[in-house]
């Protein structure tokens, strides 16, 4: 069982709403975020990425930069731009794009889940970005963003929330990328408890994105019970801002690769060393979508592939047995010589909104291969982290993204 409880949250005025959200902080290069931030110097990115108020080539981890982002929280918050609700209240979160639409329950999740795996992980950290996220939560002693969970579905909760949503919502916009955001405040009491009670019965749930977020919450935690010995564990610090939503809601694309080089191999030698574990068939000039698990599209030379999976490679191990497991252990690394795929400069990643054509673009520019991947599903995501596995790096890109900047969680410090 999970514990996801209400909060009093700080959150933009209804004017303010669709100008201070924006996109996660580290989905945009810091050139993209001074951008955005020259655009719109009321975005939340101001304050998730404070070194955008600095000039360019400022150390971002210099201890004036993170105290620039706690000031002009509290600031906002004197101007009025954001403002703080006293009661604790949960927040249903409606993202929308094109067809595609889910609904979560925004609330906190308890640090002590995260650290007894009721709160579920599925991919490893990174030391430097870790360190960021809890230097940042330190300085505005409050978490900006939401960590996006993943639970099994609920009928019950799924039918609470449509109810709820036949209110008019707070917030409703659109944003420059097309995405709809909706929001309603839950705070009747009654329904307040009844949630809590039914996300306590449901069993764990799961990190669909934000691993650093919560384990940076979870290490600031630690740091504020060791300053405080005789917290009760009712303390805002005890937990983290979340929005979670039904695994039969979300959506998954591919996470696809491009590569600079053959490792050295000739184009006719390449595809025999791919034969020993994957037939490979030449589909023509038109983008090859991967429609089932075990198959994979390859783009080389102006030309498309098919490359299925032989059965010898193929696995029932939750993790060996993901197609993202499978293109590294038996192409990338055998044979591309990838070794490590978080840190070999000739790999990178294309999330899978950009489409096919950005693996096209890129192999025109500067990459000489590129591979698209049938999407990870939800299940699978579950059944690595019911193992207590962890997913190779970057297995997953859910679409749409929610936004920084609606919720806000304070973990110190007293409403006045």
């Amino acid at each position: 069982m999970a514990v996801i409880r209400p909060f009093s949250c700080i959150r933009p005025t209804m004017e303010n709403a669709s100008v201070v959200a924006s996109r996660p902080y580290d989905v945009f290069s810091e050139e993209e975020a001074r951008q955005a931030v020259g655009r719109n110097p009321h975005s939340i990115l101001t304050i998730t990425r404070p070194e955008t108020q600095f000039p360019a080539g400022t150390d971002p981890a210099a201890p004036e930069v993170y105290a620039a982002a706690g000031e002009r929280l509290e600031a906002w918050i004197r101007q009025g731009i954001l403002e703080e609700d006293r009661e604790p209240s949960y927040y249903i979160y409606e993202v929308s794009v094109g067809a595609h639409q889910q609904t979560g329950l925004v609330g906190c999740a308890s640090v002590d889940d995260y650290w007894n795996h009721q709160v579920k992980a599925h991919e490893a950290v990174r030391t430097k970005k870790l360190e960021d996220r809890t230097r940042h939560i330190e300085a505005c002693a409050a978490q900006t963003g939401p960590v996006f969970l993943a639970s099994h579905a609920s009928p019950e909760i799924t039918n609470t929330l449509a109810h709820a949503k036949l209110r008019a919502p707070l917030y409703s916009f659109t944003s420059e990328e097309g995405v709809g955001h909706r929001v309603w405040k839950l705070s009747d009491p009654a329904i307040v408890a009844s949630l809590e009670r039914k996300f306590a019965s449901l069993g764990p749930v799961y990190i669909a994105d934000g691993h650093h977020r919560a384990f940076a919450a979870a290490r600031v935690c630690e740091k504020m019970r060791k300053a405080n010995p005789n917290y009760t564990g009712e303390e805002p610090f005890n937990y983290f801002l979340c929005a979670v939503f039904p695994e039969d809601e979300l959506q998954i694309l591919a996470y696809n690769r491009v590569l600079r080089d053959l490792n050295g191999l000739g184009t006719g030698e390449f595809l025999a060393r791919v034969e020993e574990s994957f037939d490979v068939r030449p589909v023509g000039t038109t983008a090859f979508y991967p429609k089932f698990k075990g198959i994979f599209g390859m783009y080389l030379d102006g030309c498309w592939y098919m490359l299925s999976a032989r059965k010898k490679i193929l696995s029932q191990d939750p993790v060996e047995g993901l197609d993202v497991s499978l293109l590294q252990n038996y192409l990338l690394g055998p044979v591309l010589g990838v070794e490590d795929p978080r840190t070999d400069p000739r790999l990178d990643f294309i999330g899978g909104i950009r489409g096919f054509r950005a693996l096209e673009e890129r192999c025109r520019e500067e990459m000489r291969i590129a591979f698209a991947l049938h999407p990870t599903s939800i299940r699978e995501l579950f059944a690595v982290a019911d193992a207590d596995r962890l997913m190779p790096p970057k297995s997953t890109w859910f679409e749409p993204k929610l936004a920084s900047g609606l919720f806000i969680h304070r973990i110190s410090g007293a409403q006045e």
